[in-house]
């Protein structure tokens, strides 16, 4: 059933519009393996770049989400967990002790089966188009699994989806994929253990410089969650994360 509702989102009810509406085109989609586990590592602009990226990826492409997407209360509430269930989206528990062995947890079987795993390293959408510090979830994904890193810069989506629109406007989407990085290889090509905590930070450093290069994002070395709440709460942006 979520197979042929997958399909359904992507051929019937959303890709044909998005198609004639926005344009997109990809440019490296030869870097998708055709099969076998991959993570498609993503810039994240708009909360429609999850649909753009299914749309345009031929496999089929899962993401984690939040565990509150399917435990929100009321009609709304009940659509979106319906929603997400019937895509395949894997829920995940952001508010644990140790998020990224609970996104470990629940993934590692996905790609254990050669599915293709879809993560936005920054964690949450940038609040103003740059590109900001990777969290290490996707490195510590990629080091337990041997799952190659797909990086992959989306081009316009923001223009497309503006923070706070829910209709996109018609703006040309544009992604850029770069070639596979064999996370394991490069870690130990840095003299490091890549079973070793200390090896999700430069693996995750070097596939944002990646999409940072991929993307022509200027890059912040903040999470953008923690510019985000200090702006939430009036303080503006942290000193040194000023946009110039």
């Amino acid at each position: 059933m979520e197979k042929k509702l997958y399909w359904m989102f992507k051929n019937v009810l959303i890709g044909p519009f998005l198609h004639v509406w926005n344009r997109p085109v990809m440019d490296g989609v030869e870097n998708i393996p055709a099969e076998g586990a991959a993570i498609v590592a993503s810039t994240h602009q708009s909360v429609m770049d999850s649909f753009f990226l299914a749309l345009m990826i031929p496999r089929r492409i899962t993401y984690p989400a939040k565990s509150e997407y399917f435990t929100a209360p009321g009609v709304v509430g009940a659509v979106q967990r319906w929603f997400f269930k019937s895509i395949g989206q894997i829920p995940v528990d952001r508010g644990a002790p140790d998020a990224g062995a609970a996104t470990l947890a629940a993934t590692r079987p996905l790609l254990e089966k050669g599915g293709v795993l879809g993560i936005y390293p920054e964690g949450t959408r940038s609040p103003d188009g740059r590109l900001y510090k990777g969290r290490t979830g996707m490195a510590r994904i990629a080091l337990a699994t041997d799952a190659p890193i797909i990086p992959l810069a989306m081009i316009g989506s923001r223009e497309a989806n503006p923070i706070g629109t829910w209709i996109p406007r018609p703006k040309k989407v544009r992604m850029k994929v770069g070639e596979p990085i064999d996370g394991r290889a490069y870690v130990e090509s840095l003299g490091i253990d890549p079973d070793s905590r200390e090896a999700a930070r430069p693996l995750t450093d070097h596939v944002m410089a990646v999409l940072a290069e991929l993307s022509g994002q200027p890059y912040v070395d903040m999470y953008a969650s923690e510019v985000k709440a200090s702006l939430a709460a009036g303080k503006g942006y942290p000193h040194g994360t000023e946009p110039k």
